[in-house]
């Protein structure tokens, strides 16, 4: 499979640490991973790119996750492209608005990063790209 062939995800996260660890094990997985670093940032490599799937991370300067997953489901040709939110928010309702925004799915922080893979996989099986 060549690189162009392997599926493109934005990672939309601002924690350097996360996208070391995120990116490294995604890449190995094979993935082509594009780091955003902000939501506003998300948005626009996701319409310069047009990726298989979103990784948003909900807390990120400029435009928080719910944001951008918002304008990119205003958009036709982002309305069934998997957004997964992930965050470090775990309090009751947090899910629901995610999911409200407009996410695929939830992930909560610290993620495990065989889980993550599974979530990933299992979309991109219902959204192939």
């Amino acid at each position: 499979m060549s690189l162009i062939e392997l599926p493109l995800i934005i990672l939309a996260e601002n924690n350097e640490a996360n996208i070391k660890t995120i990116s490294i094990y995604l890449q190995a997985k094979g993935f082509r991973v594009v780091v955003a670093r902000n939501g506003r940032e998300a948005v626009e490599q996701a319409h310069r790119l047009n990726p298989n799937l979103i990784l948003m991370d909900i807390h990120m300067p400029e435009m928080d996750g719910l944001t951008a997953t918002r304008e990119l489901r205003r958009r036709t040709n982002f309305s069934d492209i998997p957004i997964i939110a992930l965050t470090a928010l775990a309090m009751p309702g947090d899910r629901e608005k995610c999911l409200e925004a407009g996410a695929s799915d939830y992930l909560s922080k610290p993620v495990s990063l065989q889980r993550l893979v599974e979530v990933i996989e299992a979309h991109l099986a219902k959204h192939p790209g």
